[in-house]
């Protein structure tokens, strides 16, 4: 096989096992919101402010690409069942800061236990060099997710030739 050849084949299998990594981490996001009794845009939420700690709605909108009035039904939800808190940006009083909620980032965190404790021991295997690729790669990717993601936004849908 030519390294030409070799080169397609290799991209065309990482191509193939980013798309099934990706389902099975939806079908998985799915399983674990089920188990905590939230919908999915719920758990995007809580696992979005578990990293920044507090963000304002319109932040929380822009993430979740949720429309403002979803965003506000499933704050309440989330206020409701405990998980976050809500107050009004002093320094703008249209905005909504929200939180979550300190004491129940454990019970969050709890459904992911095992899986977390598998992938560290992954990554246990890679050298200091292979994980500071992995991170440049996944860098990359959310950089390319989030252009994605402003061009639907924007309605930009139309095919492009690249």
């Amino acid at each position: 096989m030519s390294h030409d050849s070799a080169r397609a084949s290799a991209i065309a299998d990482l191509m193939r096992a980013g798309r099934e990594t990706s389902r099975l981490s939806m079908v998985f996001r799915y399983a674990i919101a089920e188990r905590l009794g939230l919908a999915v845009s719920d758990l995007e939420c809580l696992d979005y402010l578990a990293d920044i700690g507090s963000a304002t709605a319109g932040q929380v909108a822009e993430r979740t690409n949720l429309t403002t009035g979803a965003v506000t039904s499933m704050l309440r939800r989330l206020q409701q069942a405990g998980y976050v808190t809500t107050e009004r940006d002093p320094a703008d009083r249209r905005r909504v800061v929200v939180t979550i909620r300190p004491e129940r980032i454990a019970d969050l965190e709890r459904p992911y236990e095992r899986f977390a404790e598998r992938a560290e021991r992954l990554v246990e295997g890679y050298s200091a060099e292979e994980v500071r690729l992995l991170v440049r790669h996944h860098d990359r990717l959310q950089a390319m997710y989030l252009a994605e993601l402003d061009h639907l936004r924007d309605g930009d849908t139309a095919q492009r030739s690249t």
